[in-house]
Parts: structure tokens; sequence; C-alpha cells
């Protein structure tokens, strides 16, 4: 059985950084295509970042630069590094393997 749990959401000032982290069980994320997508209420759920199996990232154009998408294959993790956050990137953070499997979701507040 598959399983995803985010953590490292929370409060963070404009312009600070957080690191969530995507612990996984039942699957490994070096072979699969992993992701991190993100929602706010009333909008549908976005792409922020993807790795692949061979290492290739893509990122939303909203936060090139800022965030960064990795894997740590040692503790079957996926991680996204995010600085420099904006209000706008306020949402509630999920990974997913393919878009088949999904995280329960990790709450990310920008906000003075």
């Amino acid at each position: 059985q598959v399983q995803l749990v985010e953590s490292g959401g929370g409060l963070v000032q404009p312009g600070g950084s957080l690191r969530l982290s995507c612990a996984a069980s039942g699957m490994l994320v070096s072979v699969n295509a992993m992701g991190w997508y993100r929602q706010t209420p009333g909008k549908q759920r976005e792409l922020v970042a993807w790795i692949l199996s061979h290492g290739s990232t893509n990122y939303a154009d909203s936060v090139k630069g800022r965030f960064t998408i990795s894997r740590d294959n040692a503790k079957n993790m996926v991680l996204l590094q995010m600085n420099s956050l904006k209000p706008e990137d306020t949402a509630v953070y999920y990974c997913t393997a393919a878009t088949i499997h999904w995280g329960q979701g990790t709450q990310v507040t920008v906000s003075s």
C-alpha cells in the first residue's frame, strides 16, 4: 500500500523559506515521477514542481528560481525547498507519485 506523508508546512513571513518533505512508503521515489501540487480554496490544484526518475525537473513559471525539488533516495523522500516566499504561495501543498497516489497535504501560509 502506497502512502505519502507531507510535513514541513507552517506560517512564514514574506521573503522567508520553508522546506517541505514527503515521506513515501510502499514505493520507491527513485523510480517514479514525483511531484508537488498546491491548492487554494475555490481553485483547481496546480502543478508546482516535478522530478522524474532520471533526475530532470520541471517547475511552474510562478516558482522558477525560488523553489527547488529534490529526492533523498536513502530516506525515500521528496523535498521541496521554497525560498523568497510570497503571500500568493499560500496554499495546501500536496505530494504526488505520478498523480496516482497523493498525500494528505500540508498548509503553507505566507503572511506578515
